[in-house]
């Protein structure tokens, strides 16, 4: 998807400073190696900055505005405790990106929704009842990852099949019931599209 304009308003943001971070090796494994080969670019190096988001609206235009950069292989992985955002930014990163369905239901019993707007899957993933890391491979991640864009809540449940080179969000809660804080870690496929998507939320 090409970049654009940020979709909605939403509230104000904070920005903070972007800080350079080192590159996490990856714990090594056959079908690691399988996925670095079919996608190497999600595999290297870190930026990260931090946004406050005073309410849900800011949430849904951090989620406009980073689906406006988004290309197929991006891998983004959206932390947090229960009820911190993931599946609100989800959706509103499925609805800008132009999606036609009427409703975006959280995948927490199907595991995985797709959907396929302007001819690039999304592939929306809830691993939060995923028993064992060997069964994310019925659910499609190596097709997801090499040619979609992945949104994974509780990616930590892929363990080493998570690739290093992805967006990360954490969403931590504010000070106010609607206020979170999103802190964005990628690599540096994502370091321009981050800096973009800071000065425009």
């Amino acid at each position: 998807m090409a970049p654009g304009s940020a979709a909605g308003t939403g509230s104000a943001a904070t920005r903070h400073a972007d800080v350079l971070r080192p590159d996490p090796s990856p714990v090594p494994c056959g079908r690691c190696q399988s996925l670095r080969a079919l996608n190497p670019t999600i595999y290297k190096g870190w930026v990260t900055i931090a946004i406050d988001l005073p309410d849900e609206a800011a949430t849904a235009a951090l989620a406009a505005r980073i689906a406006t950069w988004a290309r197929a292989g991006d891998v983004i992985a959206l932390r947090g405790d229960l009820g911190a955002g993931k599946t609100s930014f989800a959706r509103a990163f499925i609805r800008a990106s132009g999606t036609t369905e009427e409703e975006v239901p959280s995948p927490t019993f199907t595991f995985v929704q797709i959907y396929e707007p302007r001819g690039v899957r999304i592939w929306h993933f809830d691993l939060y009842r995923l028993g064992q890391v060997e069964e994310a491979w019925e659910l499609g991640i190596e097709e997801a990852f090499a040619e979609g864009i992945s949104l994974i809540e509780w990616p930590e449940r892929l363990g080493a099949l998570l690739p290093p080179g992805r967006l990360q969000i954490t969403f931590a809660f504010g000070e106010r019931p609607q206020a979170r804080r999103a802190v964005c870690d990628g690599g540096p496929e994502w370091q321009a599209r981050l800096a973009a998507v800071a000065d425009h939320v």
